[in-house]
């Protein structure tokens, strides 16, 4: 059985697809069976390309998102994704508020403590901003996805 992620940001259409598209294209890479995706916490965009400027630093890092739409997350993500990476403490908050259990909100973390553990740094919103920042989200999620795979590689899921 593959490993199931979901990565979940406010609208999923800048911080969540980028650290979706990471993950999947490293995942890829290493010819991992994983499950990968992104939601938002809220449903402004839903079925939505990712934001232009998302696309484009993917771009220049030689990964297409395009296939990527927004949606909202759902009371069923909580049950079937293994982990859920929230870009923000609004966004832990918002998930474990969905969580129906103990082990549900255990499946939420927030992704930059997988780079520095317990400091709960924010993944920044770039929603607006320039491209500059959209690179210093990639730079973030790249670190933090690197993590991930170097986490959970070699993880069997029961």
């Amino acid at each position: 059985m593959s490993l199931k992620i979901l990565f979940v940001c406010l609208g999923n259409i800048c911080r969540s697809p980028i650290a979706h598209g990471l993950l999947h294209h490293k995942a890829a890479q290493l010819k991992l069976d994983w499950e990968i995706d992104s939601a938002g916490t809220s449903d402004w965009h839903e079925g939505e390309l990712p934001n232009e400027n998302s696309i484009h630093v993917m771009h220049r890092h030689g990964i297409d998102i395009n296939y990527q739409r927004s949606r909202p997350l759902r009371r069923k993500d909580m049950e079937h994704f293994d982990i859920i990476y929230v870009m923000d403490s609004s966004n832990y908050k918002d998930v474990t508020d969905m969580a129906k259990s103990e082990r549900e909100i255990s499946k939420v973390h927030l992704i930059m403590n997988e780079v520095n553990p317990g400091q709960n740094q924010p993944v920044p919103d770039p929603w607006g901003l320039s491209e500059k920042h959209y690179e210093e989200v990639y730079e973030m999620l790249d670190r933090a996805t690197d993590k991930i795979l170097d986490k959970y590689a070699n993880y069997v899921v029961n």
